[in-house]
């Protein structure tokens, strides 16, 4: 019997890739409901979804299924194996639940990682030397008026944090490394992947005690949540600045808000937000910091290669029984 699997949420860039990689293999069924209801009841018997074995997923389903908690989940079992996510970070899966259904998660490490540095760069750079405020003010027709170099910095020999060296991680730090910065990192354990020029710091009061630049780079869950505090924020020296391309809830927002209040944050550079699309309103009154909103990833590039590398995942369950991609809980 042929194989059926599920692409719920947007298949952009790779639909002739999909196309050629379950040729013969699977039937392609397109996520076609307008809300949670109708995709739940298309997984009971004799519905449209019945006998899908794997899942193609992306963030984007959400908007019209909501998350794959528990209640999907428990929909989906017992005839889905395996959920291909497209994205590095997969907050929006109830991971547990999988696991106690016996289906496997998938991500796209390194897919990502070009783009999401790139951007994490880009905070570095805006954020020591005021860029964005700068554009701001030739866009008000007040010129370079409201920047002042009393407030500005250059990338060159200051300390780069990089809390998490994974690959997004690693790939900043190579960036920065040719300004050049110098760069340290602070993770459970050193990382054998991480430069040989990156210098691990393994007690995390005085990693934050060295950084000038803090970049955040670890994925969302119940162990991050919260994980860059008030402790961990005041431990950073006066006028440091914090960039975040992971994950909103990584960091305590009003904490971080209340360091750029007195002063002790000279700056924060953030692609990502706690609650998005909503943002917090108090941040949009420090003119001195730099939004984006969740662009990392935004690259027809990247794109294209996440949804290939989460249609191989899948593809690679079905052929071999294994998908090369499994998230951490599941090593």
């Amino acid at each position: 019997m042929t194989h059926r699997v599920l692409i719920c949420g947007d298949l952009v860039w790779a639909d002739a890739e999909a196309k050629d990689m379950f040729q013969g293999l699977a039937d392609v069924v397109r996520m076609d409901s307008p809300d949670r209801a109708d995709f739940l009841k298309g997984f009971q018997p004799g519905g449209k979804y019945e006998g899908i074995i794997g899942v193609y997923r992306h963030n984007v389903s959400a908007d019209r299924i909501g998350i794959f908690d528990k209640e999907i989940i428990a929909a989906l079992a017992p005839s889905v194996k395996w959920i291909a996510h497209n994205g590095a970070g997969y907050d929006q899966i109830d991971v547990a639940a999988c696991k106690e259904k016996g289906i496997k998660v998938s991500n796209t490490p390194g897919a990502v990682d070009d783009a999401t540095a790139t951007t994490a760069l880009y905070l570095v750079i805006s954020t020591l030397r005021q860029f964005a405020r700068g554009e701001r003010s030739l866009r008000a027709g007040k010129w370079k008026s409201e920047v002042s170099s009393a407030a500005t910095h250059d990338l060159t020999g200051r300390t780069l944090g990089v809390l998490g060296m994974g690959g997004i991680g690693g790939r900043l730090a190579e960036l920065c490394h040719a300004f050049p910065m110098r760069v340290i990192y602070h993770n459970r354990k050193p990382s054998a992947e991480a430069p040989e020029w990156a210098e691990y710091v393994g007690d995390i009061q005085e990693f934050l005690k060295q950084t000038d630049v803090l970049s955040v780079h670890v994925p969302l869950n119940k162990q991050t949540e919260g994980l860059v505090g008030e402790k961990e924020i005041r431990a950073l020296k006066r006028g440091s600045v914090i960039v975040n391309t992971a994950r909103g809830k990584v960091i305590d927002e009003q904490a971080m808000i209340r360091a750029l209040e007195d002063g002790h944050l000279a700056s924060v550079g953030l692609d990502v937000f706690p609650n998005e699309p909503e943002v917090n309103p108090r941040l949009l009154e420090f003119p001195n910091i730099t939004l984006l909103p969740h662009l990392g990833t935004e690259t027809q590039d990247s794109q294209k290669k996440m949804e290939i590398r989460a249609l191989t995942n899948l593809r690679d369950y079905l052929t071999t029984g294994h998908g090369k991609d499994l998230v951490g809980e599941f090593k």
